[in-house]
């Protein structure tokens, strides 16, 4: 078996490639793609994996302590350069009434079942009785007025997978308080979904992408295997298409990496993850695919996106499951969160976060030689400490009955707060 020491050859190999090449599939007048629906028993077995993250072995790393930093936007107080910088992803969670400001699973019509968790019968509430309070600032409640003032006349698209989702309807019920909006979709699979606020001019979108470049699952006798061949020169053309009529897009991966996945490049293998059983392929750890993953999508937003767009990329949000995974009886059943000194920072998580910042770093230095704007929403570490607010056994799904949802996120719930630091970036940016 070839050593994963080779990462390093193919991953200067792979970095090689001219831009133009990074982006391939990219049309400005193309309509947007929309997956072909699938048997309805390959739906079923890809939603099962959904939600089922695969053992990996901890490796050591400590939290980063040079994490990017906002401005606190105050605008009636000091010269803009005198005032204090804070970083809005440190900190911790501090007990506080939830906001009447904020939402209901009966006052926003348009949460899913799969995360209405008291619907589907969660009793305890005191889940949602926690703020996220930064070590040296505050950070304001999230405000529906001054959000769609902000983005009037504009195009938002979460770029990603279903916790991608979990975001843009939490978001969704949040600007409901202030206008309701109009459903524009079109989408008999529930991937692309599209909302319009007619007042505002607002138009909010989520644009499906399991992990940022084309990735083609193997039918194995007429069902989905889990199996993936990703294209690491290949952006996915389903959000390239579209990226040219975005005035904001948040884009975050993650949870499909953990999977078997055969890596390509310029129609050649290079190699797989987790395929033990074919010794004469190279070995690669999911965080080069992850990573050259990460660099394809930076690379063709750096070439394609417009100047006038605000690119953000969202951090891992962790699962916890707890005495297994979603499929070993693993469950997530706490009520409360955890100190800082109780989170275990060896997690894997932390380690994809790590990876998710340094390709940040990279694709944000690049992208502002070209005139783009880049910022990070950093909700890794608040996340870690949230084993309380997943839906576990209350997720109302009729096909995984008996099984925990432990990835996804209640709402109401804390998801709601990653839009608390959408605001924030938005004053500094807009």
């Amino acid at each position: 078996m070839k050593s994963n020491s080779t990462s390093s050859l193919f991953q200067d190999k792979f970095h090689g490639y001219t831009k133009r090449d990074r982006c391939p599939n990219l049309n400005i007048g193309s309509a947007l793609p929309f997956a072909v629906t699938s048997l309805f028993i390959a739906s079923v077995f890809t939603f099962f994996l959904l939600y089922s993250p695969n053992s990996l072995t901890l490796i050591p790393n400590q939290p980063s302590h040079s994490p990017i930093q906002h401005q606190q936007h105050n605008p009636s107080s000091k010269p803009q350069k005198e005032q204090k910088r804070c970083d809005l992803f440190k900190g911790k969670w501090v007990r506080s009434p939830r906001s009447s400001s904020y939402y209901t699973n009966s006052s926003c019509t348009t949460i899913p079942d799969s995360k209405n968790c008291f619907k589907q019968g969660r009793k305890d509430s005191d889940f949602l009785n926690w703020k996220w309070k930064p070590d040296e600032c505050e950070l304001e409640s999230f405000n529906p007025k001054t959000f769609l003032h902000l983005v009037r006349g504009k195009r938002f698209a979460f770029i990603g997978d279903s916790v991608a989702r979990n975001h843009m309807d939490s978001l969704l019920c949040l600007l409901s308080q202030e206008e309701i909006p109009v459903d524009k979709s079109n989408d008999t699979e529930d991937r692309f979904r599209t909302w319009h606020f007619p007042t505002s001019n607002f138009t909010l979108m989520t644009l499906w992408s399991r992990y940022l470049i084309v990735a083609e699952e193997r039918i194995i006798n007429g069902t989905a295997s889990s199996i993936f061949d990703l294209h690491l020169d290949r952006p996915d053309p389903d959000w390239t298409s579209v990226l040219p009529t975005l005035d904001f897009a948040l884009l975050s991966a993650g949870h499909w990496f953990f999977r078997i996945m055969y890596l390509h490049h310029s129609q050649t293998l290079l190699g797989c993850v987790y395929c033990d059983d074919h010794p004469n392929l190279t070995q690669f750890k999911l965080q080069f695919a992850f990573r050259m993953a990460l660099r394809a999508a930076y690379d063709c937003i750096n070439a394609h996106a417009p100047s006038r767009a605000l690119i953000m990329f969202r951090t891992l949000a962790p699962s916890h499951f707890e005495g297994g995974v979603w499929n070993t009886g693993g469950y997530c059943n706490r009520t409360g969160p955890m100190g800082v000194e109780e989170v275990d920072w060896r997690r894997f998580e932390w380690e994809m976060r790590e990876v998710q910042m340094e390709e940040f770093e990279r694709g944000r230095k690049e992208g502002e030689e070209r005139g783009r704007r880049y910022e990070a929403v950093d909700v890794t570490r608040a996340m870690m400490m949230r084993p309380d607010a997943h839906p576990g056994e209350y997720w109302g799904n009729k096909y995984m009955r008996g099984y925990n949802d432990c990835t996804h996120w209640c709402l109401p719930g804390p998801v709601d707060f990653w839009s608390d630091l959408l605001l924030a970036i938005l004053k500094a940016q807009v």
